[in-house]
């Protein structure tokens, strides 16, 4: 998550909007990949002390001779790896928010079960990658995900090929494959990397996510009239996201939810951004609002006049998005179940 001092202004607004968009002047198409269907042979299981070899979403093939201890990840990745079993060293991308007054630390809201106190932070804004401490970490692995073709998530353009030649790496689509490929790509990394994904904890949360998709299926088709909105709030603009590139919008859509779709979208073709005087564009009857810590709250959005006459603001039919999900079954679960409670209590308002 960028900070919000980043002096890239469009960049960062971008990334809030988008959940993932990696500028509004890159002209990149993201594309699915033969291997980021689940495909099981990508990632070929290994013990602890056994050979490590995958195939990851860019098309690369990482091969080890033992499965890596020293792993260092994106904070999203870090935590859907350890609901699944493996630990790692460091992490960068957003893991603490922390008190102006107080200088407590408490987790990001990405950083899901991750103890932030037994890893080591070698960043947590948009563009900081403390080099030297990575290599501190003596490194064997890189993972991060990917919102575009070959740009890894939070890894520095300007410092890419310095971190590229100090250890492997590997990306995951974090975006154009609906949730559940999403996630069978993690389940593959972590058997990769000598996890027991058929463990008990992992099969019962597995089926909890199921259960959950089932449930937002039926109240979608009960009420179809329902029509749902992708915002995320900043200062100057309001942004309403697409739901055809996201992994979580794109299986909302697979599970039949009415989403609005915004007609002139970005140049990467993630969102529409809106004025707060044109914030009523788009009629809905609830808001799903980006939930990260660099995306203004509901509590900040009460001095805009025009958000609080949003028909779905006026009727209690605001709920948090987890725009960027800690894919395991465990953390994806909830987005679904919300979803669907939200859906079955609305009410028809726009």
């Amino acid at each position: 998550m960028p900070s919000n001092a980043r002096a890239t202004h469009l960049t960062r607004r971008g990334l809030l909007a988008a959940g993932g968009a990696l500028g509004l002047g890159a002209a990149l198409v993201a594309c699915g990949t033969d291997n980021g269907k689940g495909d099981k042979d990508s990632g070929a299981a290994a013990g602890k002390s056994g050979p490590f070899t995958f195939k990851d979403d860019r098309g690369t093939t990482v091969e080890l001779k033992a499965a890596p201890k020293n792993i260092v990840a994106f904070t999203g990745t870090a935590a859907a790896l350890h609901d699944f079993g493996v630990e790692v060293k460091g992490v960068f991308g957003p893991t603490y928010v922390e008190d102006p007054k107080t200088k407590k630390r408490t987790p990001d809201v990405q950083a899901g079960d991750l103890d932030i106190d037994k890893v080591e932070i070698i960043g947590n804004t948009w563009g900081e990658f403390k080099i030297e401490e990575y290599l501190k970490l003596q490194p064997e692995l890189l993972i991060t995900d990917m919102w575009e073709k070959d740009q890894l998530w939070y890894v520095p353009e300007e410092q890419k090929d310095k971190i590229l030649k100090i250890a492997p790496s590997i990306a995951l689509w974090a975006s154009d494959l609906s949730m559940p490929k999403v996630l069978q790509r993690h389940v593959d990394l972590a058997r990769a990397l000598g996890a027991d994904v058929k463990a008990q904890q992992i099969v019962d949360d597995k089926a909890r996510f199921e259960k959950a998709a089932a449930r937002l299926r039926q109240a979608a088709k009960a009420k179809p009239e329902i029509k749902v909105l992708i915002g995320s709030a900043a200062a100057d603009l309001f942004y309403v996201s697409t739901p055809a590139r996201p992994s979580d919008t794109l299986y909302f859509k697979e599970l039949g939810v009415n989403l609005v779709t915004p007609t002139k979208l970005d140049q990467g073709g993630w969102f529409e951004s809106l004025s707060w005087e044109t914030v009523d564009k788009y009629k809905a009857d609830v808001i799903l609002l980006d939930n990260r810590s660099s995306a203004l709250q509901p509590a900040a959005l009460k001095s805009k006049p025009t958000w609080a006459q949003l028909p779905a603001v006026k009727a209690g039919q605001v709920v948090p998005r987890v725009t960027e999900p800690v894919y395991s079954y465990g953390k994806c679960a909830p987005i679904l179940e919300d979803l669907a409670k939200a859906i079955e209590n609305a009410k028809k308002v726009a």
